[in-house]
């Protein structure tokens, strides 16, 4: 198993840590009659998450770091920024629809939690979360 790990993945510690993530799965989900083929599809699978991810970080890393600095600032976006998404948020969204912003992003909620929490379908919480931020984007003034 973790000859193909490695085969995949050409990285000895990823390849432990996917065989390794398979066992503890199979502990944890108390998995009975586990066969070798089972395992080895497993193994591959874990392996090709691991090279999905992998992919992404780097797809995100190159399109939304700039090219000479490959790290943000802690101090970007500015507080003064914060302090005026804040107040569109309270001044010009609807209750509901503050509500909605409120529990998406300050709780973190998906938004099936939202949409049980507040008693409404998953597609008005999507269509709370656009408008408030295309209300949101209206008003900041280097969208302008």
């Amino acid at each position: 198993m973790h000859r193909l790990a490695m085969a995949l993945l050409h990285d000895s510690n990823e390849a432990s840590d996917a065989v390794h993530e398979v066992f503890a799965s199979i502990i944890r989900d108390a998995t009975a009659g586990v066969t070798p083929g089972y395992l080895l599809s497993a193994v591959r699978n874990r392996c090709l998450n691991i090279i999905r991810n992998m992919e992404t970080r780097r797809r995100i890393t190159e399109l939304y770091l700039l090219p000479e600095d490959n790290s943000i600032s802690d101090d970007w976006p500015p507080e003064e920024v914060f302090i005026h998404i804040n107040s569109i948020i309270s001044s010009k969204l609807t209750p509901q629809c503050r509500k909605v912003v409120e529990l998406r992003f300050s709780s973190g909620l998906k938004y099936s939690g939202i949409a049980e929490k507040l008693g409404i379908s998953e597609v008005a919480v999507y269509r709370h979360l656009s408008n408030a931020i295309e209300i949101i984007r209206k008003n900041l003034p280097f969208y302008e």
